[in-house]
């Protein structure tokens, strides 16, 4: 463990104005406070904090910083208050302490919710001062290099998972490259240890057979450049077990067929020097298509720049190149921490150096932490805006916009603003217009149409790969849903009422409330809605004695029951609920095994957390529920119409001859349909069987276009589909 004199000694060689007396209080007060707590090692408590300083000396961190470390868990695992913390080292160390501080004592519902709470405050806190992630990192290097002292393997395991899916890429996106690595390899050593144990005794079997041969590789590389006009000084390395086995498993390969498991780094004067060793390696030797990637003209979000390139370099030997200057050296290493390497003397217009929401990746998050309805939600997106390989692509007027890997027009759109996601209408790849599902590759130009009128679509939360979009999206589904709820609740109490005698009211409805346990009206319409309550359950509790009264009378007893009920002498019904066309995933659901179509006779099935689904009065599926007359609805289609398209599906018997398809996609287009699906279900030499969905209006569109294919002589039969 390193001693006091060592850590402030450290501290002084790089920052002479460090304040000597703060860092001995601050270790001095640490080791009184740990007192006699061990760690699973058995090494003294206090000799944990003392080393994440030590770690954080590396990258010549500020006073503040270090003191930080020194303290960061006395809050938590002591009876040291944040108050004490203030009084005796200041407000900004204290922001700091609590900032990296663990939610503790707080009843959460798993492990899960913990690790999501935990990560929430800390991106708040990072966000006011990215230090309080420079210290998590160094917390969670020196946990991980103690890990193996931990006896329960699922608790090991589930350290692991949690450095390798949150830590380590959060240590990339600052540029802590050394952080990253380690965090990976422990992380991946304690997931897949015989993987890693593979890997590890694989590189050690090459480099018996191939001697020295790093070194071979950068002799001939350095007479190559210096040939050329160029001094610069080169490093070779293998690459790590966890990047290659990321390898093998994207490109679904064996060990033995990967080529290019050896790195090399070329650091040179200037930018112009990177270049023209560029120049040199590509005229000496072949170039491996696809690698050369330009990072200096286009840095990474988070500064990083260099050139990388492939090549078949010496001795035949395929090899990746990094070319920088020592400058970037420093920044693709230590990342965020290299600015302390300087005297800030001028503040940077982005805020200084200490503010989080400087940078973009921060301000996402916070924005994925606003969509998000709780803390399982928002850490699942934000694993799934960290933790993917990046795609750089820019807009018309040239800015660079980082997404995910597999990422869409869509996430374009929203990585660009929020609003210009929400009215995303199409979209320009390179000058091309594309559909909004189109995976976007590095370089592509976007440009994202948008229209006033657009909302977000549903569907669109299938195929978007960002945290940002698809937090988003959901965040608008939920307000739609909880609107229709709320819709429908209110329809379906009215009826209710209605049935007993009695005129709905908010003012009848309020003396309930506490009853059902929620705030407003509309929160108690919105669970009746969704299924959660019947309007019959909240008119009992509006009139007791209803229950003395009389029984129950079931509205719809059963399918069979239903067509003579509530019908005036003009055949109208009475009292059902009218329904318009809704989005698919709202309140109303249309079931996919009738397709129910406007102008069929309809009912609804009460869901609880899913409202009601619509189907077709003589659907089969409704059997099983004819003994639950409460989940029961009436409903009829809104005669107003919306002009929406629903899904009409037929069943098909169709010649198998030449030019059959064509003919039956001419008939159904002619008839103003359009098809959204086909399926062959089954095919013999004279007959394809299939199952076709079209896009059509009511129920009477479908009928036409029914009509018109039994007409057509290709056709041999075709049916409604019920299933």
């Amino acid at each position: 463990m390193m001693r006091q004199y060592e850590l402030v000694e450290r501290v002084k060689a790089y920052d002479p104005t460090a304040d000597e007396d703060a860092l001995n209080r601050a270790y001095v007060f640490a080791v009184q406070r740990h007192g006699s707590q061990l760690r699973a090692s058995g090494d003294p408590y206090f000799s944990h904090p003392v080393e994440v300083a030590g770690i954080l000396t590396r990258y010549r961190l500020d006073t503040a910083t270090i003191i930080t470390a020194l303290l960061h868990d006395t809050i938590e695992d002591t009876d040291v208050t944040l108050d004490e913390v203030t009084r005796l080292f200041g407000g900004d160390v204290a922001r700091l302490v609590d900032g990296v501080t663990k939610l503790a004592r707080i009843e959460l519902q798993s492990d899960q919710t913990k690790q999501a709470e935990n990560f929430r405050k800390l991106l708040l806190a990072m966000s006011e001062d990215i230090r309080v992630l420079l210290v998590k990192l160094a917390d969670r290097v020196h946990n991980m290099r103690t890990l193996h002292y931990i006896k329960k393997p699922e608790k090991r395991r589930r350290i692991a998972l949690e450095t390798m899916e949150i830590y380590a890429p959060l240590a990339e996106r600052i540029g802590m490259q050394e952080f990253k690595v380690e965090l990976e390899e422990s992380a991946f050593a304690e997931l897949h240890p015989d993987a890693h144990a593979s890997i590890v005794a694989r590189l050690r079997y090459l480099e018996e057979q191939g001697g020295d041969l790093v070194s071979r590789v950068i002799g001939e590389l350095r007479d190559t450049l210096a040939h050329g006009g160029v001094q610069a000084t080169l490093s070779g390395r293998e690459k790590t077990p966890c990047s290659i086995w990321r390898k093998m498993q994207r490109k679904d390969v064996a060990f033995e067929q990967l080529s290019d498991i050896m790195a090399f780094r070329v650091l040179v004067p200037s930018v112009e020097d990177c270049y023209r060793t560029l120049g040199l390696l590509h005229a000496a030797y072949p170039m491996v298509p696809g690698r050369f990637k330009d990072y200096i003209s286009t840095p990474k979000p988070n500064g990083y720049q260099s050139l990388h390139t492939g090549i078949i370099g010496p001795q035949r030997h395929r090899i990746e190149i990094q070319i920088r200057t020592h400058a970037m050296h420093d920044i693709a290493e230590m990342g965020v921490a290299a600015h302390w390497n300087y005297k800030q003397e001028a503040v940077p217009a982005a805020g200084p150096l200490t503010d989080g929401r400087q940078y973009r990746w921060v301000r996402e998050l916070l924005e994925i932490l606003d969509h998000a309805t709780n803390p399982e939600e928002f850490l699942e997106h934000t694993k799934l805006e960290m933790f993917q390989d990046q795609v750089f692509c820019f807009t018309p007027k040239g800015d660079l916009i980082a997404l995910p890997g597999g990422a869409t027009p869509v996430d374009f759109a929203y990585a660009v603003h929020t609003h210009v996601g929400d009215t995303c209408v199409g979209a320009k790849v390179n000058g091309r217009i594309v559909p909004l599902r189109s995976i976007l590759s590095n370089g592509d130009q976007v440009e994202v149409i948008t229209s006033p009128k657009q909302t977000p679509n549903p569907e669109w939360e299938r195929f978007v790969a960002s945290g940002k979009a698809r937090a988003r999206i959901r965040r608008y589904i939920r307000n739609q849903q909880k609107g229709q709820h709320t819709e429908l609740g209110r329809k379906i109490l009215s009826q209710a009422f209605r049935d007993e005698g009695y005129e709905m009211t908010d003012k009848a409805l309020s003396v309930v409330l506490k009853k059902f346990k929620v705030d407003t009206v509309d929160d108690l319409c919105a669970h009746v809605g969704e299924g959660i309550h019947t309007g019959r359950e909240v008119v009992l509790a509006v009139y007791p004695g209803l229950r003395m009264a009389k029984p129950v009378e079931e509205t719809l007893p059963r399918p069979r029951h239903l067509d003579g009920r509530h019908r005036e002498k003009n055949g109208s019904r009475r009292h059902a609920v009218a329904i318009k066309g809704l989005i698919p995933g709202m309140a109303l659901h249309y079931a996919k095994c009738c397709h129910p179509l406007p102008g069929d006779r309809i009912v609804g099935i009460v869901t609880t957390g899913k409202g009601v689904t619509i189907h077709t009065i003589d659907c089969e599926q409704l059997g099983p529920f004819s003994d639950q007359p409460e989940r029961w609805l009436d409903l009829a289609w809104d005669q107003e119409g919306t002009g929406q398209n629903y899904i009409g599906r037929v069943n098909l018997v169709v010649s198998n001859e030449t030019g059959s398809l064509g003919v039956l996609s001419t008939i159904i287009a002619k008839n103003m349909g359009n098809i959204t699906n086909l399926k062959i279900t089954g095919r013999t030499a004279e007959f394809f069987d299939m199952i076709v969905d079209i896009d059509v209006r009511d129920v009477k569109h479908l009928i036409n276009i029914i009509a018109a294919l039994r007409a057509t002589p290709s056709v041999s039969s075709v049916e409604r589909a019920r299933k």
